[in-house]
């Protein structure tokens, strides 16, 4: 039998490229951190902070997210919100998790290409 730790492993690596279409696809809306990661996990996308903030981080300094202050309330956030750019990716992602779910729909039904 897998050990639990095995199979969270494996969950682990086949949900972090899903979290990436995930954020840009909620922030098409602008969202700040916290509410992305309540938004996210409301939507069975379970990350931790620890994770998501370097990964806003690092999408915004590809391009694919804009970032904004806001002031206004008593506490300042950033809110952030997929570009132009942002979308053109995400649009090739949804393509391409389109494709291999249509393979491994292929390979469960045992369909030959």
């Amino acid at each position: 039998m897998v050990s639990d730790e095995i199979l969270r492993t494996h969950l682990q690596e086949l949900r972090r490229g899903t979290v990436v279409v995930a954020s840009l696809i909620a922030l098409r809306r602008p969202d700040y951190g916290y509410a992305l990661l309540q938004r996210l996990s409301d939507h069975g996308f379970p990350v931790d902070a620890n994770t998501l903030y370097p990964l806003l981080r690092r999408l915004e300094e590809q391009g694919l997210l804009t970032s904004e202050w806001n002031t206004e309330e008593k506490r300042p956030r950033k809110f952030y919100r997929t570009s132009g750019e942002g979308e053109s990716v995400l649009g090739r992602l949804l393509a391409d998790l389109a494709a291999v779910h249509t393979s491994l729909t292929g390979l469960i039904e045992g369909a030959d290409r």
